[in-house]
């Protein structure tokens, strides 16, 4: 997680953390202090930012969706974690905050891999930085959201850094994470905390700065920083990476920086290969990737590859001279790409063109109303025009009609993880939303409900006529009677069920 184009990212900070990423602490606190609202250039494309009304207490460094609808936040001293709960009418706009508890002592990971896993827990590993220093730290930690307690999570074997490394979750479950230094890669079974190897034959640059996006097939997708502007695939059966062949332009910014010292005294060197920004599936197939600058300093490029054709075409260069290196992007419910340009500005990528639209610095992520949650000094929502096409929602098939308060049921049906991962960053701080939600609103009161999520039979995307399923535990304190009873992946809401809560 390295830039130096990002005007953010001043000269007071020191020569030590000068290539310290966007979304770490002293890089932001000075800057995430006030949402300005821009006028919308793109004609009938409405693009509005709300700010919360109960801010959280310390800003917002990253954010995960939880399964029970909660929203996990890890606050810009990187040493706390909150928690913000929507009221009664499932408003995060109106919702509230709440501390949890605080990660195994030692361990204050600024930029690290992560993921909700299957069964609902948090996994984060790694960080660029732990207690303010750059450390590329192994340490890690698993969040169990009912326990509300971190649990210590070992690194691989023979991995003593970690740092800020790409990661993805399989369709199967398994946890993935690169090694930033290496080409090496390491899979988590979340059953058994575990670590085992696997190959990575024909990797073309180490895993560092790369960004990797989950495909309908299960295969994985990265645009190289080092080797850019090469592109490549790893299929998981095969264990194996191949060309995906050229972007076109180069998305990659160069690094201006020579040896980073780290470990024991100092004594070895990292060479960042530079920067890239963010890479999104879109629910046509397509993947848009947006560029760091160029060599000149320039505007950054874009591209866009078709998972279905295997081609790449060049897409739209940022207006302005801007640029989303190392940044953040989310999936909208209207297929288009957010992507946050370094300057601040909020773009829409409908699959030809950048429109701009709000000002504002921090984290995307898609809430379960459609809304996408912006984390910083002022945490706020941000609602686009549009909405998603009926072939892209969820599909209830199976359900139980008379559901118990406290119980546990299965539902099934189709298209429960969504079309995408939803959300990017230009390498770590994963916090993809590819995974069902169940919503429940009472019919005399309205009130709105989740039942906790877990054991999801896929975490793949795309998974189109596929039967899925998971499993819900219904609220011990909610409202009986009649209900409607929703799934909800990546901010897009099925067709509602009746159900009797009792």
């Amino acid at each position: 997680m390295l830039s130096s184009s990002n005007p953010r990212k001043s000269s007071a900070l020191d020569v030590s953390r000068c290539f310290q990423g966007r979304s770490s602490l002293l890089s932001r606190t000075f800057f995430l202090t006030v949402v300005v609202l821009l006028a919308v250039s793109g004609a009938g494309l409405a693009q509005t930012l709300t700010n919360l009304k109960h801010q959280p207490p310390h800003g917002i460094q990253i954010t995960f969706q939880l399964t029970d609808g909660t929203v996990l936040a890890q606050s810009n001293g990187a040493s706390d974690w909150w928690k913000l709960t929507p009221d009664n009418t499932g408003s995060y706009v109106n919702g509230t905050w709440t501390q949890v508890a605080s990660l195994p002592a030692g361990y204050v990971p600024d930029d690290f891999a992560s993921a909700v896993l299957a069964d609902g827990r948090l996994v984060i590993t790694g960080g660029e930085y732990n207690n303010g220093n750059f450390a590329l730290t192994n340490l890690g930690a698993i969040y169990d959201p009912k326990a509300n307690t971190w649990t210590s999570l070992a690194p691989p074997k023979g991995w003593n850094y970690i740092g800020d490394s790409p990661s993805v979750v399989l369709p199967d479950g398994r946890f993935l994470v690169g090694n930033k230094l290496t080409k090496q890669i390491r899979e988590l079974d979340p059953k058994t905390l575990t670590w085992t190897s696997r190959g990575s034959k024909g990797k073309s640059d180490f895993n560092a700065e790369e960004g990797w996006t989950l495909l309908p097939n299960g295969s994985i997708l990265t645009a190289d920083v080092k080797h850019a502007p090469n592109s490549e695939i790893y299929t998981p059966a095969a264990k194996e990476w191949v060309s995906a062949g050229s972007t076109i332009v180069d998305l990659h910014s160069p690094s201006p920086f020579g040896c980073i010292n780290y470990g024991p005294g100092g004594k070895l060197c990292y060479y960042p290969p530079g920067e890239i920004g963010p890479q999104i599936l879109r629910p046509d197939g397509t993947v848009f990737v947006a560029g760091s600058y160029t060599k000149n300093a320039g505007p950054g490029d874009t591209a866009i590859y078709d998972s279905l054709t295997g081609v790449w075409t060049v897409g739209p260069v940022f207006p302005n001279g801007d640029n989303a290196g190392d940044s953040f992007a989310a999936l909208l419910p209207n297929g288009n790409v957010l992507v946050e340009g370094d300057s601040g500005v909020l773009y829409e990528f409908d699959g030809t063109k950048l429109t701009p639209g709000p000002k504002t610095y921090g984290s995307l992520m898609v809430l379960p109303t459609g809304e996408v949650l912006v984390g910083g000094g002022v945490t706020a929502t941000y609602t686009s025009s549009g909405t998603y096409q009926t072939s892209w929602q969820p599909a209830i098939s199976t359900y139980p009609s008379t559901i118990t308060r406290g119980s546990t049921y299965t539902i099934s049906g189709t298209q429960f993880n969504g079309l995408s991962q939803a959300a990017a960053f230009g390498d770590e701080l994963e916090t993809a939303t590819n995974y069902p939600l169940v919503r429940i609103t009472n019919n005399s009161t309205h009130h709105v409900f989740y039942a906790r999520t877990h054991d999801h039979s896929s975490m793949g995307v795309a998974t189109g006529t596929e039967s899925v399923s998971t499993s819900f535990d219904v609220p011990a304190l909610m409202e009986t009677g009649a209900s409607t009873l929703a799934v909800v992946a990546n901010g897009i809401t099925s067709v509602t069920v009746s159900v009797t809560v009792q």
